[in-house]
C-alpha cells in the first residue's frame, strides 16, 4: 500500500467515514447508544519520600531560605560553597561565595523585594556527596510603582557535602519558570508546604 493511500485511509478512519459505512456500524445504528461511562477519577499524585540523608539536605535548603527571610547575610554565606556558581545556566554566572553574597545583598536586605522558597524533593546521587533540590519559590516586589507584585516560580539547586561534612550550595540556576500570581496564590502555596521532610 502506498504512503498516500495509508494517509488517506488514516484520514477516513479519523473522520469516522470507514467506521460509519462498515456492516457493524450499520447494525449498531439500530441499537440504542450505550450510556457513556463516568470519567475516571484522576490518579493521586504520589507524595515524595526521601532518605534520611536526603532529608538532611531538605532541612539545609529550608535553613538557607530562612537566612534570606531573616535578612541574615552571615547565615546566607555559610550555606554557600566557596566556589559556588549562581545563575549557572546564564551566559554571565556569578562565581564564588563573596561575589554571590555581594550580588544577593539587596535580596537579603529585603527592601526592594521579598524572596521565599522551599524544597519539594531532594535526590542524592553519585557517591552520596551531591544532591539536587527542587521546589517552588515566590517573589513579592515591594517597589511602590510595580505593576506585578507577586510571582511564583520554581528553583533548582545542586548541593555538595563540603570538606567539613556540611552541605552547601554549589550551583543555583535561579527561577526557571516564573509566572504572575496574587497574594492569595502565594498564601495558599506557603500554607501547603510541609513543615517536616517526608522521609521514607
Amino acid at each position: 500500500m502506498s504512503l498516500s493511500m495509508r494517509l488517506r485511509l488514516s484520514s477516513l478512519v479519523a473522520t469516522g467515514v470507514l467506521l460509519a459505512t462498515s456492516p457493524l456500524a450499520c447494525a449498531a445504528a439500530d441499537t440504542p447508544a450505550a450510556k457513556p461511562s463516568p470519567p475516571a477519577a484522576p490518579a493521586a499524585t504520589p507524595k515524595p519520600t526521601m532518605t534520611v540523608a536526603e532529608c538532611a539536605v531538605w532541612d539545609r535548603e529550608r535553613s538557607f531560605a530562612a537566612s534570606v527571610e531573616h535578612h541574615d547575610a552571615a547565615a546566607f554565606a555559610e550555606h554557600v560553597h566557596a566556589k559556588a556558581v549562581f545563575d549557572a545556566g546564564s551566559p554571565e554566572p556569578t562565581r564564588g561565595r563573596d561575589a554571590i553574597v555581594t550580588g544577593w545583598k539587596s535580596i537579603i536586605d529585603g527592601k526592594l523585594l521579598r524572596l521565599g522558597w522551599s524544597p519539594s524533593i531532594v535526590t542524592i546521587g553519585g557517591d552520596g556527596n551531591l544532591a539536587v533540590s527542587r521546589g517552588p519559590d515566590w517573589i513579592e516586589d515591594l517597589r511602590p510603582n510595580t505593576k506585578q507584585r507577586f510571582q511564583i516560580g520554581e528553583f533548582n539547586s545542586i548541593w555538595i557535602r563540603d570538606t567539613d561534612g556540611q552541605w552547601r550550595v554549589l550551583f543555583d540556576d535561579g527561577d526557571v519558570t516564573p509566572h504572575a500570581a496574587s497574594a492569595d496564590d502565594v498564601g495558599k502555596l506557603v500554607a501547603s508546604l510541609p513543615k517536616e521532610c517526608p522521609h521514607s
